[in-house]
């Protein structure tokens, strides 16, 4: 049976491709969808692609994830990266393993992008690598959960 892994975006991720595209770049939230897709398929995963401006939307997401037995979390929680106790208490509640990427080096960024509350339930951080960070998070997810690219 393969295994699910939900690929979560936070707030204002609906607006790549015309949103900061000095920063973001000209991808839009459908291409990153595709390479998540794409990547999914080369590693034999299924995903849960979804991305909400809502923050309890994204708790009931995280907490579904359990409920429905994933293997495992991506999560972009973009503005709430910062801010957001409760994505933190959930990513904690649930016990999955939790992979936090960002489109940008947050590191290289604002003061305040640089704290991030995702970062203390997360197994790893991947952040600069624009959209593709997508596809180095769920390659790595992949080997964290014991799942093998396809041949």
């Amino acid at each position: 049976m393969m295994k699910t892994v939900y690929v979560l975006n936070g707030p204002n991720l609906n607006l790549l491709g015309t949103r900061e595209p000095e920063k973001y770049g000209r991808s839009t939230l459908k291409d990153v969808e595709k390479l998540c897709n794409a990547s999914a398929k080369k590693l034999g995963l299924n995903i849960v692609f979804r991305q909400s401006n809502l923050e309890g939307e994204i708790v009931n997401w995280i907490q579904e994830a359990r409920a429905k037995k994933a293997a495992g979390i991506l999560l972009n929680a973009a503005g709430y990266t910062t801010t957001s106790v409760a994505i933190l208490d959930a990513l904690l509640a649930v016990k999955l393993p939790v992979i936090e990427v960002h489109i940008t080096n947050i590191h290289a960024r604002e003061k305040f992008r640089q704290n991030s509350f995702v970062s203390k339930a997360a197994k790893a951080v991947i952040c600069g690598f624009g959209i593709e960070g997508y596809a180095l998070a769920l390659t790595g997810l992949a080997g964290m959960i014991g799942v093998k690219a396809k041949k």
